[in-house]
């Protein structure tokens, strides 16, 4: 299946993420866009800045877009995982406008509701779409220490928060350490072998760390050897940003922190 192109940048724009790169709007002004375009019966598209495509059984691949200038548009990427007759969410958008859609179209699409979320850390292409949620009382997974920074940033974060491990329903939530960020979690799904490895996990193209604001280079290289030993098992790797891979994208991610 053809990607679609603007929906993947190259790595050097990663250098404009920031954890205040836009403003979420209220939950209240949440704008929906025109019903879901099929691409096909594996990709949709939900509007310019979000778009959903089949990545393996009962597994979706969110694609969502902001433009950061001077960089243009930078897309991140999340998951969205059939789980009987509800849905997950793994990480949420940019911003309200886009969790909604993805919300939407998981109900009215999928015919599978989001019923939980995950965030995978604290800065805004993670949890930026969260306050779409918070109307529907649905519960937001993350670390404590990624409620505890959200807090602290005046944005709304996890409210069901762990310390290293949490099961989620077909999903294993694991803190290797601190890498891109000292709260990034990997997200795993044994049914299908896909590994969410977020912003902590670089895509093949990049030749580059991106954002380090908040990283840990010293730290990285010990949590991806943790996130290896950890899920041996894993077929797909998917990245914050980019296109997925396997797990080689684990070792280029060590290559690129030598």
């Amino acid at each position: 299946m053809t990607l679609l192109p603007l929906r993947w940048l190259c790595a050097t724009a990663l250098l404009a993420l920031s954890t205040a790169c836009t403003r979420t709007p209220p939950a209240a002004s949440v704008e929906r866009s025109v019903p879901a375009k099929a691409q096909g019966p594996d990709e949709y598209v939900l509007a310019d800045d979000v778009s959903v495509r089949k990545l393996a059984p009962g597994v979706w691949l969110h694609v969502t877009v902001m433009t950061l200038e001077p960089y243009g548009r930078v897309s991140t990427n999340g998951l969205i995982i059939e789980e009987d007759e509800t849905a997950l969410l793994v990480d949420t958008g940019w911003d309200a406008r886009q969790g909604a859609l993805l919300l939407d179209w998981a109900r009215d699409t999928l015919r599978r509701p989001v019923r939980a979320a995950v965030v995978t850390h604290f800065h805004e292409d993670r949890l930026g779409g969260v306050p779409a949620l918070v109307p529907h009382g649905l519960p937001v997974h993350g670390l404590a220490e990624t409620a505890r920074i959200a807090t602290t940033l005046g944005r709304p974060g996890p409210t069901e928060t762990f310390a290293d491990t949490r099961t989620v329903g077909s999903l294993e939530l694991f803190f290797p350490g601190a890498g891109h960020a000292k709260d990034n979690i990997v997200v795993w799904h044994k049914d299908s072998g896909v590994l969410f490895g977020g912003c902590f996990v670089k895509d093949g193209a990049a030749t580059n760390l991106g954002n380090v604001e908040d990283a840990d280079v010293v730290a990285w290289p010990a949590s991806l050897s943790r996130t290896r030993q950890r899920f041996p098992e894993a077929r797909v790797v998917v990245p914050g940003h980019g296109r997925p891979g396997g797990p080689e994208l684990l070792s280029h991610t060590e290559a690129l922190l030598r």
